[in-house]
């Protein structure tokens, strides 16, 4: 018993760590960030092209798995997420994870100063 509260607890700590992050974030070097790690597979321009992933324009506020012109996979559209500053740091740092069973391969970004830089881009970026 001690052993959940104890995890829960860290749980807890972990997910308010990463919404206080993202509010601190350079969007320079998350840039930066966004280009070397998902531009690969993503855009952000308003209509932009769906590639080898959806188009992240219009993110922040979207249910995950509603953005036009991409088949999500079965684990996204039901996984009730609501994309936020939050849902955004604590995807990108382990997909698999956070949605078992997505069909995105990227194996998640670990340093919280960079999660933090990424999502103040994506949120300035996806307007």
């Amino acid at each position: 018993m001690r052993i959940l509260a104890g995890a829960a607890i860290g749980l807890a700590i972990g997910l308010s760590g990463s919404v206080a992050l993202a509010q601190t974030g350079d969007a320079a070097r998350g840039q930066r960030l966004f280009n070397q790690q998902c531009r690969a597979c993503h855009t952000l321009d308003k209509g932009g092209a769906s590639t080898a992933g959806p188009n992240l324009h219009g993110l922040f506020g979207r249910k995950a798995g509603t953005a036009p012109g991409w088949a999500f996979s079965e684990a996204m559209i039901n996984s009730q997420i609501v994309w936020n500053e939050k849902t955004v740091a604590d995807y990108c740092a382990d997909p698999r994870n956070m949605v078992p069973g997505t069909s995105m391969v990227y194996n998640g970004m670990k340093q919280l100063g960079q999660l933090a830089d990424l999502v103040a881009y994506l949120k300035q970026a996806t307007q």
